[in-house]
């Protein structure tokens, strides 16, 4: 997945916002809260994203991924897709359609609400 299908599949996603920062990281958040990274140059891009804990077991030992660097340090279940074969584009998809959702059910109602993620 190239940085701009990376970009478009997550801005397509309810609710999000982006913001680039932490040197040149494309951030994407759902109610102020990170679900998804996006860094690397290109032909080196890499995505990072919440795993959920069996997620997180299983895909930290595939061949392409690793725990996030940085936020697995700090006991966080991130995965970061770096090098062939990682997943496929479909499987990333999905892996990022589950953090997205994480991290919006994880928001206060209200926010969610506001967003549009939770009927009243």
């Amino acid at each position: 997945m190239t940085h701009d299908e990376f970009n478009a599949f997550c801005a397509a996603l309810p609710a999000t916002t982006h913001v680039v920062q932490w040197g040149g990281s494309q951030v994407w958040k759902v109610g102020g809260k990170v679900f998804a990274i996006g860094g690397g140059a290109a032909g080196a891009e890499t995505v990072t994203f919440k795993a959920g804990e069996i997620g997180y077991e299983m895909l930290r030992q595939q061949p392409g991924l690793r725990p996030a660097p940085y936020l697995a340090s700090r006991g966080l279940k991130w995965i970061q897709h770096y090098a062939e074969p990682g997943l496929p584009d479909a499987e990333l998809r999905d892996y990022l359609r589950l953090s997205h959702a994480m991290v919006a059910r994880g928001l206060p109602r209200k926010t969610r609400i506001a967003l549009g993620l939770a009927s009243a």
